[in-house]
């Protein structure tokens, strides 16, 4: 049986393992801290599975790929939520939201009764909005602890200690890997938990904002994750101005989120390269997955997918980046 062991317990480490077990391979994960927590980038994703909306910076390839990453969760056993992505502005930024519906595509423009009827919560408070409804969105730390869960069963051991050196190695330590990946760079981006109970959002809904963009993911039971500023720094404590900025933009999607409870706080920085696109890079017996910027179970699965399909079947996928071999 082929052996093979993987660095880095995070969602790419994870989506490797998977993809490994899946191909008869014995696996083992190697990882200072191998459950997942909030030492971790993966720990802080919003999980949004949107790949329509990300084509608004992105290249081309986040949309090709991404569009496979809700099924793939879906057969891991992961709880999804297929409720599609709704983009709002305010009244003064309305040229955000013609800009956003240019450089995107797969959605429908919706007016005040259809957002109403989409969101009651949100009823009046903004005259028009893009709706993509083909998007899915999932709770990161569950599904991080799905994914680790099923390998285990597998037979999967993570370990702490570090491995023995040699071969078959698939490199997945984010920005840990920079000794190695030189050109590699950290984005930061804070976030923060709010349980306002007297809402009751039940998709993610971005609010376009010339300045500070914000989106907020339900979590359930009244809970939202919002997210994410996103600053050149290797830096992950969250600074005050930033989150002011993220909960000022929630205030104005609703004033409900006013009163809500402060139920948490983080900062992570997302390892990614200049064009951030995800690269897959091999030295000897050695893939190196890295990149995956804000990108992260949205492509997660697909480099996983190249990256096993690389090594057991010497194939030459589309993130391969050979001028580093």
């Amino acid at each position: 049986m082929t052996q093979a062991t993987v660095l880095g317990a995070g969602v790419a480490g994870l989506c490797v393992a998977t993809e490994l077990v899946a191909r008869g391979v014995s696996v083992t994960v190697y990882d200072p801290r191998p459950a997942p927590g909030p030492h971790g980038c993966s720990w802080w994703a919003g999980g949004m599975l949107a790949p329509f909306c990300e084509g608004e910076t992105a290249e081309d390839a986040v949309l090709r790929h991404g569009r496979g990453a809700a099924a793939w969760w879906q057969a891991q056993g992961v709880e999804l939520h297929h409720r599609g992505t709704l983009v709002v502005t305010l009244g003064r930024d309305r040229r955000e939201l013609d800009r956003f519906a240019r450089r995107t595509q797969d959605h429908e423009v919706v007016d005040a009764a259809d957002l109403g009827g989409l969101e009651p919560d949100l009823q009046g408070r903004f005259s028009r909005g893009l709706f993509f409804d083909q998007e899915a969105h999932l709770t990161p730390r569950a599904a991080l602890a799905r994914l680790q869960a099923g390998l285990v069963a597998a037979g999967v051991c993570f370990a702490t200690t570090p491995p023995r050196a040699g071969g078959l190695t698939f490199d997945c330590r984010g920005l840990a890997a920079r000794d190695v990946l030189h050109d590699l760079r950290g984005v930061k981006g804070e976030m923060a938990v709010l349980r306002c109970p007297e809402l009751a959002l039940t998709r993610p809904v971005r609010l376009l904002h010339p300045r500070y963009p914000l989106y907020v993911v339900p979590r359930g039971d009244g809970v939202y994750m919002l997210g994410a500023t996103q600053i050149e720094s290797h830096d992950t404590r969250p600074r005050v101005r930033s989150v002011l900025e993220l909960l000022s933009a929630a205030y104005a999607l609703h004033p409900a989120f006013g009163e809500a409870e402060l139920v948490e706080i983080g900062c992570d920085a997302r390892p990614a390269f200049a064009d951030n696109l995800p690269r897959l890079r091999r030295r000897g017996q050695t893939y190196y997955l890295n990149g995956l910027f804000r990108h992260g179970f949205l492509l997660a699965p697909a480099l996983a997918q190249m990256a096993v399909a690389a090594a057991l079947d010497h194939a030459k996928p589309e993130f391969m980046d050979e001028d580093h071999d």
